[in-house]
């Protein structure tokens, strides 16, 4: 540490020793000061390539003294040497640049300005003023460049003023110009982070502010052409409605009309991605993007305008024309030469980027999958590729992607992370909570980390451990409404009722959530209905045990009421719908789909023609479709379709699937008359290239393959062996759309359970007044069961799991179905003219 201090302080007692010589060099009278034609002097001096006229001159200065006014010496003197430094601090010019231009001799690093350093010790806070000094924009100098195009020595003005990245072996700059406009452009945006920093006193323009974003699992966002410095874009808080800002925007034009004013197309294109470059390095990305728009105007062929182009829009948030910028930078490196093989891999991560952050996740795969194969030590790439296929749940072929990337960079901690996730998908609880840890060990503060290991903690019912968990997110990210609820439901498995409602609260100040308000609604009602424990098993909350009677047991009153396991197959379906929301999505707009995509015919393995398509193809046709939905939903949803309906059409794994199949198994659950549901899974399989041709009519093999493929999807409980033995497969009969229906509407081998989907559906909303589930104990939404002995009644839930309160054991009950109360009012009111004709005959 002492080495540090020592080598900081000869750092800034050299630079304080090049503004005093500075200082000398100018300071004429010898008085101390420099006054407005010392001033003078010193500008036309570290800018002579720059004609200044007595305006500009006199605008310069009178800017200067008026920003340094505490800094004007008495007398007219004019500025201290103190206040010569604070402007170079400012940023209102480059130390080391105007020493360079006054061609004065070398500063031993030893040495140092006595006068100086006083100063520096007696006004130690840090700086809080922007230079104002205009003449640093319009010098014009050229740099020396060294052989190549690689950057100057540094004993050259170029070296000594670049930023960081200017500096590297492929920083990309060709031209001295270029230099010059970066220099220039460096002094402006240094003048405007001072400015914001002395009004907003902690803006923050750096791009990290205090957000501690390394505390979750980064985007993996690949800024560089070739490098590796792939880490995210967090969007920087430049004020850009300030007036120092729009004064940075018409400066920063000066600098444009220089780049456009070049000698040659190839000089004017090298400016502006110079530009675009420090501009996004210092986050300021709708200026960079200007910059490389003009990029790619010069040069619509090369990549690199259209690859950073689609940087500065995703930065922006502008997901979609990210997107497109990416496509074309990735047209552009397929067609170029080889010179572009190091570029494809880097577009691909951040077009599948691009292409996750609008939900579109089975595409994004396909382009990490192709980065990774362009450069199989690509870690991030795997990474990613590995996140992307545990987000449409392909968990197994996500941990081998995520272990191949932590043995490629075993310190991977976000890697660690998402494999945890995959290994407590699969159910390999141990392995996941070690790469919980050591995600956590890396990275103590890894949010992702701690949430999920108290999810893998909760599912165990390790519910003091899950809480402990959420506590420490909660630690990390106040306002993590996720973790704060969770920790309510880990909190209520301790029995802490009280401690769980408060966190429940907490969570719905942060969410405002419906549902989070009604679980505060039912814990505030078992509170205060607290049953009498009976003997038996208790939940725990303290509800009243329940049994699980089995389905012989169950007897319906009526044809009207469903039976129970045709409600449990239906409340799964219902869920599957709500999931994939495909019940917002009208079965017109599949039929729509048919008729305007353009499917080539393809061959299956065993030669039957079929227009089947990619999966990312076909995530392209589901975005339209559902269109109405956030990104986050659907990739949801394409998740659940993948692991439910896809994982049955790919069942050899070729990443294709028949899309006539699709839209005929999707369509029962899309909304829409049934009538009409049905005959769009006709004319889908109609559309088919197998029964082109037809005359309306499918093969019977065709149909019975379809509600094969459709029970195995919505109802795979019951195999489809035993339809197919009484059926068969090979039947080349052709059946019309009746006898279709036929077929589709038998309650065992079809699928006649959508009348009881269609049901719930229409339930939806549906509540009963103040009656209660006897077990869960929730309002009742949906049809009402009760039972007809001991008049407890059920919601849909506990009745297709064959639930019953503990303290009704019998060997018999009979349940009916009232769809609304004012069906439970008919049916009560005819047992009381039964009732009371029955007295009268017996009076």
């Amino acid at each position: 540490m002492a080495l540090s201090a020592s080598a900081a302080s000869a750092g800034r007692g050299a630079r304080a020793e090049k503004v005093r010589r500075i200082f000398d060099r100018f300071d004429t009278n010898g008085d101390g000061g420099l006054d407005r034609a010392e001033m003078a002097k010193l500008v036309v001096a570290v800018n002579p390539r720059v004609k200044f006229s007595d305006d500009q001159i006199s605008a310069i200065l009178d800017e200067v003294f008026r920003t340094y006014a505490e800094f004007i010496l008495p007398g007219g003197r004019g500025l201290s040497l103190t206040g010569l430094l604070r402007t170079y601090d400012d940023g209102a010019g480059d130390v080391d640049r105007d020493f360079l231009a006054l061609s004065l001799p070398a500063v031993d690093s030893d040495a140092s300005s006595p006068e100086i350093a006083a100063a520096d010790n007696s006004s130690s806070s840090p700086s809080t003023g922007a230079a104002a000094v205009a003449a640093s924009l319009l010098d014009d100098h050229l740099k020396p460049l060294g052989i190549a195009g690689t950057p100057p020595s540094s004993s050259s003005r170029a070296a000594a003023a670049a930023p960081a990245w200017a500096t590297s072996p492929n920083h990309g700059i060709a031209f001295d110009s270029s230099w010059s406009l970066l220099d220039d452009l460096e002094i402006l945006v240094k003048r405007l982070r001072s400015k914001q920093l002395r009004k907003a006193g902690s803006v923050d323009t750096s791009g990290g502010g205090g957000s501690n974003l390394d505390s979750f699992s980064e985007a993996g966002w690949s800024r560089e052409i070739s490098g590796s410095a792939d880490s995210g874009l967090p969007l920087a808080q430049w004020d850009e409605t300030s007036r120092d800002y729009l004064t940075f925007v018409k400066e920063l034009a000066v600098l444009r009309t220089r780049a456009d004013a070049s000698r040659s197309r190839e000089e004017a294109f090298d400016n502006h991605m110079v530009i675009g470059r420090a501009l996004s390095e210092h986050r300021l990305f709708r200026d960079a993007l200007a910059s490389f728009r003009r990029g790619c105007e010069l040069q619509p062929t090369d990549v690199r305008p259209h690859f950073r182009a689609g940087n500065c829009l995703y930065a922006l948030g502008r997901h979609a024309e990210a997107k497109e910028e990416f496509l074309l930078a990735l047209e552009a490196a397929e067609a170029g030469n080889s010179q572009c093989a190091d570029i494809l891999p880097q577009i691909h991560v951040n077009l599948g980027i691009a292409m996750e952050a609008e939900g579109m996740v089975l595409g994004a795969c396909e382009h990490y999958r192709e980065a990774a194969i362009l450069c199989p030590s690509h870690a991030r790439a795997l990474k990613l590729l590995g996140s992307a296929l545990f987000g449409v749940g392909e968990y197994r072929a996500a941990e081998k992607a995520l272990e191949e990337a932590i043995f490629l960079k075993p310190d991977y901690a976000d890697a660690h992370c998402d494999l945890g996730s995959a290994l407590h998908a699969v159910g390999d609880d141990d392995r996941a909570v070690q790469e919980f840890q050591k995600a956590i060990d890396l990275k103590p503060g890894h949010v992702d980390a701690l949430y999920n290991l108290g999810g893998l903690n909760m599912d165990a019912c390790r519910f003091v451990r899950a809480a402990e968990m959420y506590t420490r997110v909660l630690s990390i990210r106040p306002n993590h409404w996720r973790a704060q609820l969770n920790k309510a439901v880990a909190l209520l498995g301790q029995g802490e009722s009280e401690e769980a409602k408060k966190a429940l609260k907490e969570a719905f100040k942060m969410t405002q959530r419906v549902e989070v308000y009604d679980a505060i609604s039912h814990l505030k009602t078992l509170q205060k209905k607290k049953p009498k424990p009976p003997k038996g098993k208790h939940d725990a909350q303290g509800e009243e045990a329940f049994v699980i009677v089995e389905p012989s047991k169950f007897k319906r009153v009526g044809k009207n009421t469903t039976l129970r396991q045709d409600l449990a197959n239906a409340l799964d379906i219902r869920a599957f719908e709500r999931t994939t929301k495909l019940g917002h999505c009208d079965t017109e707009l599949l039929r729509k789909e048919m008729n305007e995509t353009d499917v080539p015919v393809s061959y299956s393995g065993s030669g039957i023609p079929e227009k089947s398509i990619r999966k990312a193809a076909l995530e392209v046709i589901l975005r339209r479709l559902l269109s109405f939905l956030k990104p986050d939903t659907f990739q949801g949803a394409v998740k659940a379709m993948n692991e439910r309906i896809l994982s049955v059409l790919d069942a050899s794994g070729s990443g294709r699937v028949d899309l006539g199949m699709f839209f005929a198994i999707i369509a029962p659950i899309c909304s829409g008359p049934v009538d009409r549901r049905k005959r769009v899974v006709f004319d889908a399989l109609l559309w088919r290239p197998a029964s082109e041709g037809s005359r309306g009519q499918v093969r019977r093999s065709d149909a019975l393959s379809y509600i094969k493929l459709l029970r195995a999807v919505y109802i795979p409980i019951h195999g489809a062996s035993d339809m197919l033995e009484m059926h068969g497969e090979s039947d080349p009969t052709m059946v019309s759309y009746t006898e279709f229906l036929e077929m589709f509407n038998d309650p065992d081998w079809g699928f006649g359970i959508l009348s009881t989907l269609v049901k719930l559906e229409e339930s939806d909303h549906v509540r009963h007044g103040s009656h209660t589930c006897s077990v869960c104990r929730y309002p009742i939404i949906g049809s009402r069961f009760k039972e007809t002995k001991h008049s407890f009644s059920l919601c849909n839930r506990c009745y297709s799991e064959g639930k019953v309160p503990s303290a009704f054991k019998l060997d018999e009950y009979r349940f009916i179905e009232y769809s609304n109360e004012s069906e439970a009012l008919i049916d009560k009111c005819m047992c009381f003219n039964l009732n009371s004709k029955t007295l009268e005959a017996d009076a």
